[in-house]
């Protein structure tokens, strides 16, 4: 089986993933439902809408009636798709997700667009890079954040068969779709993209493809570097992160969130308690974004595999001797 490589012309947007997969589940299952916040042309739930109009809902700009009537449905028998931007869906509507959906482990999945800060030109208030925090400290709460177009079709059929609350955050810039042989996502389980024994990279969403990059830069440097996907924020592939930190003897995160709270967080909670290594983060570095184009503000705020690369230095250099 080859290795995952970045496709140098296909590029797509994950929420587009979203949009196609909801309109084949709607052909296969009758149980699906899909609500919005009057941004179905954003959140491409306008698809489902369009394809079977009898099982979309608009609730208007109201996030948190819109995650309500999503446990209404659920407790109905039905399989309720909610989205809005990631800003509001886990922002606004936190408490009702808390106490309406994930404390009676009601069947709902949480799809929120515009997450991060490759929302580009809509600015900090509307760049969410608190949502992984805030969703996985709900307990029992799955969190995923998917790394391409393909995946995220594969994440959103996963969850229509996972009985229980799920978050998803997919984006809004077509990026780089990656060629993969044989991958089937799973809940809670790593995609080992590449093989090396000086540094782990574990990555999720658009930070896929940066640390991809760098992988290639670290061996032009005589570096090899583990790389792994980490769609599944919550539950973590523990077994395989504790393996590779053994192995490696240094990891560095990457994610397109706050480096409080999120992947790295997670990451660094289970090291220190199994396998304590150097863990350096690649991230928003506690600050807001900023209005530009998104290709921009990755690199302005330091996210591009460049930065991985002088990260995963830095993480190797501080290695037990």
């Amino acid at each position: 089986m080859g290795a995952p490589s970045q496709s140098t012309a296909d590029k797509k947007a994950t929420r587009d993933a979203y949009g196609e997969a909801l309109v084949e589940l709607g052909a296969s299952r009758q149980d699906v439902v899909v609500l919005d916040a009057d941004l179905s042309g954003s959140t491409k739930t306008a698809d489902f809408k369009k394809k079977y109009p009898e099982r979309f809902f608009n609730v208007g700009v109201a996030e948190q009636n819109l995650v309500g009537h999503a446990a209404g449905l659920a407790l109905s028998g039905f399989v309720p798709f909610a989205s809005s931007f990631a800003m509001f869906l886990s922002g606004r509507a936190w408490e009702v997700v808390r106490n309406s959906v994930v404390y009676p482990k009601l069947n709902v999945k949480l799809v929120a667009s515009h997450g991060g800060i490759t929302v580009g030109e809509d600015g900090a208030s509307h760049q969410c890079i608190e949502d992984f925090a805030i969703m996985r400290v709900i307990p029992e709460m799955t969190v995923i954040c998917p790394s391409d177009f393909n995946e995220t079709k594969q994440v959103i059929h996963a969850i229509a068969d996972y009985k229980g609350p799920v978050y998803v955050r997919v984006g809004r810039p077509a990026i780089p779709v990656i060629e993969r042989e044989n991958y089937k996502f799973q809940i809670g389980k790593a995609e080992v993209m590449s093989e090396g024994k000086d540094v782990c990279i574990i990555a999720n969403g658009v930070m896929v493809n940066e640390a991809m990059s760098a992988v290639t830069l670290l061996k032009e440097k005589g570096i090899s570097a583990t790389l792994l996907n980490m769609a599944t924020i919550k539950p973590l592939d523990k077994e395989m992160i504790v393996a590779k930190a053994k192995e490696c003897g240094a990891v560095v995160t990457c994610e397109e969130h706050n480096v409080i709270g999120g992947l790295g967080s997670a990451v660094s909670e289970l090291l220190s308690e199994e396998f304590p290594v150097p863990v350096i983060k690649v991230g928003m570095k506690d600050s807001f974004g900023k209005s530009g184009t998104w290709s921009g503000l990755l690199d302005y705020f330091g996210l591009r595999a460049k930065d991985v690369v002088s990260h995963a230095e830095l993480a190797i250099s501080k290695k037990k001797k």
